[in-house]
């Protein structure tokens, strides 16, 4: 491809191009590179230009406002659009400079093909089938006959989604913007935002209180960033960290290409580059491995261009000539290389900031603001509304971050670094990050890595995945094991709290809908909901005493006490939902953060001494411990909590009693193989915020028959006088064959679902899955319907017979939990 005489490789930004808003979707229109002259043809670019250089606001800003979403870019336009459609009526949309002057501008939507993944695009076919998304795989003498110009030489073939699309960002947004007006929405543009006032109420509560701006201020109790990569230093007026960078992201428009009109827009992962038709010229980027920080975000950057650093761009031009040859002798037309804001996670960022109530976020979009802006806009508005999205958004929630990550710099920085370079990568289902490593360890750590571990990362903390000492078949010898002889396992990593406080127990009875308000020394396996009865989290919560004196394990307090133990990757969750809770009740109680162990101990160990679901303070290698009778890989067990600087000492006693009786280490790998042989449900796999304790077959975890009260009751009852019209659904497969979630799920020739989670039992010697389905006619889904059909499980285009299980397949009595063997 012929690029002409390459720019200076450093890149820096340019003086301010300003972009034409019409709706033809063409960037050489929109975005030319320095030296070019500005196109005369398109018929509003004199009218937008009329106020390019208007230093004032386009209209005052309003004394108050209900809502202000700040920054006029795809998620702004889309959020303010779906708040008036759902009945806000007064809210404003502020833009520093003009309506998708930011990242918005030179986004694009392609349509997916490629060639070495096809057994992944044969996975997404399969799930596309279960939402009615049409794609077909092609081989290459297909793939080439709908795409003449292409080299298919090297594909193993490609996926083709017919009624896939694009659309015009700069034409979306003006049209999402007059949708909104027409609907009462105020849309301020050249009025940037200077400050955010936040003030404590009467129980010490931040919240947003007004929002300053350069032409006047706003009272508000709500503010929505979506400000893209401005939106950290927005956050920071309101003291809410934001965990994203901004990247330099590039593309270019080639010269008049010979028969490619009406082609596929085509993306090659392997090549990590992507070809979307402009006409009849072609527009072509991808990611790169080692891609460029802006290092200094500009608060005047608007419509504004990098120099394209053709040192690092060279790859995608190579892999496009490679797929493409008549590249190599075509011309390009433009350039754009511009700003994107990447996360760590590679998921948006969404929600209430734990900071500050009323302080929303709407950014961090990785590239794909145009693609998800429509669903992530109307679930943020439903967010503001009701408390809660519509539909699961967890995987965006900012409280997903643990606090201390969200100000870890350097964390974000090389986590949101591998984000973007492996933005085309094969997602494999037990892949984990390289960068940002070791952020997070616990006591064990150096003990753990002497024995063979080999760490997973979660959330920045490091945490056994399985143990490699030598051998063969690590996990399946950790599973069998655990089954028949004795297993350790490392579960620091889960969040542990204390509920105290002279009005705990109303706390407690309000937010879980078990009765947990027990004697001391009780258990109780529970859920938290939402005010629509989704299931917020799973935890068990152990009623406890104050200690006397107070210490790591029984700290002093007044009134009643509540000891919650809750899994690792959801801890910030679970704090930020009960603090939410308290904050709104206004209680008189307090939610204590102690980070302790499990271990083992010194006491009587019998059923009598010691039942199932109860705990006790108890003594081992001369240290006091809270020894718990549970299991959450469905043997008689305890989980043993230890203050840290125990911890290695209590572990290496443990382990030296134990190795006469054949004790092993064993890590999460494990735990997801032997957790899904007990129907054990994982929360954001099984459970989510979408999800009823009634669909997901934990009816048992809510206080029903009693008239106590509980965050999410009415919902709850509502759907079991209605019915339920989604069930979970246990499925084996007599075929040995891998399956990791999100295959079909067809019932009597029909798609009723797809698979949620889904692991290898070595125990009974079978695949294991969880999905849950629907009834295609649109009838409650009962016991009976599930013991009735007929059913496959779909992988990557290939069905395989399957049975459904109405209880765990093995022991679905619990008797080994209780210690009947």
């Amino acid at each position: 491809m012929s690029h002409g005489k390459s720019p200076r490789a450093q890149s820096e930004p340019l003086q301010t191009v300003h972009a034409c808003p019409d709706a033809c979707g063409s960037p050489v229109c929109v975005r030319l590179r320095r030296g070019r002259r500005r196109p005369r043809s398109c018929s509003l670019y004199r009218r937008w230009m009329v106020g390019a250089g208007s230093r004032g606001p386009s209209r005052p800003p309003p004394p108050s406002a209900e809502v202000v979403v700040v920054g006029g870019g795809s998620l702004g336009c889309q959020t303010t659009y779906h708040l008036a459609k759902q009945g806000v009526t007064s809210v404003v949309l502020l833009e520093r400079d003009r309506l998708t002057s930011g990242t918005t501008w030179h986004t694009a939507v392609f349509i997916a093909s490629n060639k070495q993944r096809l057994d992944e695009y044969k996975r997404l076919m399969s799930l596309g089938k279960v939402y009615g998304v049409e794609s077909h795989v092609l081989t290459p003498s297909q793939t080439k006959d709908l795409y003449p110009l292409m080299n298919v030489d090297d594909l193993y073939g490609t996926l083709y989604v017919p009624k896939d699309g694009t659309m015009d960002p700069a034409g979306t947004c003006s049209t999402l913007a007059r949708a909104a007006a027409a609907r009462g929405a105020m849309i301020i543009e050249n009025c940037p935002v200077t400050g955010i006032q936040v003030r404590a109420d009467d129980f010490g509560v931040k919240r947003v209180y007004a929002v300053e701006t350069a032409h006047g201020t706003i009272q508000t109790p709500c503010v929505v960033n979506c400000a893209g990569v401005w939106a950290p230093a927005l956050g920071r007026l309101a003291g809410v960290h934001v965990p994203l960078v901004g990247m330099h992201h590039a593309y270019v428009v080639t010269e008049r290409i010979e028969g490619i009109q009406n082609m596929p827009n085509v993306r090659d992962h392997d090549a990590s580059v992507y070809l979307r038709l402009q006409g009849d010229a072609l527009s072509v980027g991808g990611y790169e491995s080692n891609p460029i920080f802006w290092e200094e975000v500009s608060e005047k950057f608007a419509f504004g261009l990098f120099d394209l650093d053709w040192d690092v761009f060279m790859q995608h031009i190579e892999g496009a000539v490679k797929r493409v040859p008549v590249l190599e002798k075509t011309g390009i037309k433009s350039t754009v290389c511009g700003p994107e804001s990447f996360t760590a996670d590679h998921k948006p960022l969404m929600g209430e900031a734990p900071e500050v109530r009323g302080f929303f976020l709407g950014c961090g979009f990785n590239s794909a603001g145009m693609m998800l802006g429509g669903g992530c806009g109307r679930e943020l508005a439903h967010w503001i509304i009701h408390g809660r999205p519509e539909k699961d958004m967890y995987g965006y929630d900012i409280r997903r971050f643990h606090h201390s990550l969200t100000d870890n710099n350097r964390w974000i920085r090389e986590r949101s670094h591998e984000s973007y370079a492996k933005n085309y990568s094969v997602v494999f289902p037990h892949d984990e990050p390289l960068a940002g490593r070791n952020a997070r360890k616990d006591p064990l750590h150096e003990e753990l890595l002497r024995q063979g571990c080999v760490f997973q990362e979660r959330h920045g903390w490091e945490r056994p995945g399985w143990f490699s000492p030598g051998g063969a078949a690590p996990i399946r010898n950790e599973c069998l094991t655990c089954r028949n002889a004795l297993a350790l396992f490392d579960m620091s990593y889960f969040g542990k709290f204390y509920l105290v406080g002279p009005e705990a127990t109303k706390a407690a009875n309000w937010l879980f809908t078990a009765d947990v308000s027990k004697a001391p020394g009780s258990t109780v396996y529970t859920c938290m909901l939402n005010k629509q009865g989704g299931v917020e989290s799973d935890l068990t919560v152990s009623r406890i005493s104050p200690g006397d004196p107070a210490s790591p394990l029984a700290p002093a307090f007044e009134g009643d006490g509540y000891y919650l133990a809750i899994g690792g990757a959801v801890a910030q969750h679970n704090w930020s939902h009960i603090t939410t809770v308290l904050q709104d009740m206004k209680l008189q109680c307090k939610l204590l953060d102690r980070l302790v162990l499990q271990e083992v101990l010194d006491t009587d160990l019998s059923n009598e001494a010691f039942p199932f679901s109860t705990h006790k303070l108890a003594t081992a290698a001369g240290c006091t411990v809270r020894a718990m009778r549970l299991s959450f890989v469905g043997e008689m067990g305890w989980e043993l909590h230890v203050p840290k600087a125990d911890c290695v000492k209590v572990y290496q006693a443990v382990m030296e009693a134990g190795a006469r009786h054949g004790i092993t280490n064993a890590g999460y790998r494990a735990i997801d193989s032997l957790s899904i042989e007990k129907g054990y449900r994982h929360w954001h796999a099984d459970l989510r915020p979408d999800d009823t304790p009634l669909e997901a077959g934990l009816a048992f975890t809510c206080k029903l028959k009693s008239s106590i009260p509980f965050l999410g009751r009415e919902a709850v009852e509502a759907q079991k006088a209605k019915g339920i019209f989604r069930r979970l659904v246990c499925f084996t497969t007599e075929e040995k064959v891998p399956m990791f979630g999100l295959e079909a799920v067809w019932r009597d020739g029909e798609v009723v679902g797809h698979i949620r989670r889904a692991d290898f039992g070595f125990a009974i010697d079978k695949t294991i899955a969880y999905g849950y389905i629907r009834d295609p006619a649109g009838g409650p889904v009962s016991l009976d319907f599930v013991k009735s059909g007929s059913y496959q499980l779909e992988r990557m285009g290939v069905s395989y017979p399957a049975r459904a299980h109405t209880k765990s397949p093995f022991d679905p009595d619990n008797k080994r939990v209780k210690g009947f063997y």
